[in-house]
């Protein structure tokens, strides 16, 4: 039954999305050899300027989570153009952030404490695991938006192009190390679409009443309602989980 629903799903969705002929417009990632002002780090880690993209500049300590505070996103198409340093570096693009997002600013939660082989001790492990839980720091993003994911090589709920732990993506996914990808989201009210390199791989529907248990405390929690409208970021990773963005661009869906 869930998969005859996610046939039809992608059928309307895909039509809808299809109709969309609207120009981009592009979201300024650099100003002044800066990351631009709009955008707002939370957690650890941090992006930077290199060579006219940002970079994912990752950090020990965790997380992170580059914010567009400028301006929350609705129905739209969002489309983006990246590459990564090894076939599984680690990002994501989350969408339909709520406001909450914001008052994480000064509140980066847990910190890893590593060993020289870069593990977590397992008392930091635990101290994290709490942050996740109490929803500080990115976590409050985890668990109050939805990750596309950015990790070639994993299984399908958490590679390249899925919802991150709830929604599949479909078929073999193109190794982002071999240069510049481009990912287009479609937001629709509930439903989110992911086309990778122009073939569609993932739809999803936060309406639906099956939805994958969750395994493991890192993954989002199911309960927390996302907004239609919201805010969305890049993900920091772990230590040498390195991935470039040279453009963020929208336009809007035909109402």
């Amino acid at each position: 039954m869930y998969n005859a629903v996610r046939v039809l799903l992608v059928t309307l969705f895909t039509i809808t999305v299809q109709a969309a002929e609207g120009k981009w417009r592009e979201i300024p990632l650099i100003s002044k050899d800066k990351v631009n002002s709009d955008w707002v780090h939370i957690g650890y880690g941090r992006f930077v300027v290199d060579d006219g993209t940002i970079r994912a500049d990752p950090a020990p300590e965790g997380l992170g989570l580059l914010v567009y505070k400028k301006e929350k996103l609705g129905d739209c198409q969002i489309r983006v153009v990246f590459k990564t340093k090894e076939r599984a570096s680690n990002s994501g693009i989350y969408v339909r952030l709520d406001d909450g997002i914001l008052k994480q600013l000064n509140n980066p939660g847990a910190k890893y404490d590593r060993d020289a082989n870069g593990k977590p001790s397992p008392a930091s492990s635990e101290l994290m695991k709490a942050s996740a839980d109490a929803e500080e720091g990115i976590w409050y993003g985890v668990h109050h938006g939805y990750e596309v994911q950015i990790a070639a090589g994993g299984d399908p709920s958490h590679g390249t192009g899925s919802i991150y732990s709830v929604a599949p993506a479909s078929g073999a996914v193109k190794d982002a190390s071999t240069g510049w990808k481009t990912i287009i989201i479609s937001l629709l009210g509930t439903k989110i679409d992911v086309e990778y390199e122009g073939e569609h791989i993932t739809s999803f529907d936060s309406t639906t009443t099956n939805l994958p248990a969750r395994k493991i405390w890192w993954e989002p929690k199911r309960e927390s309602k996302r907004p239609e409208k919201g805010y969305v970021g890049l993900q920091t990773h772990d230590p040498k989980d390195i991935v470039w963005f040279k453009e963020i661009s929208v336009r809007p869906l035909p109402h």
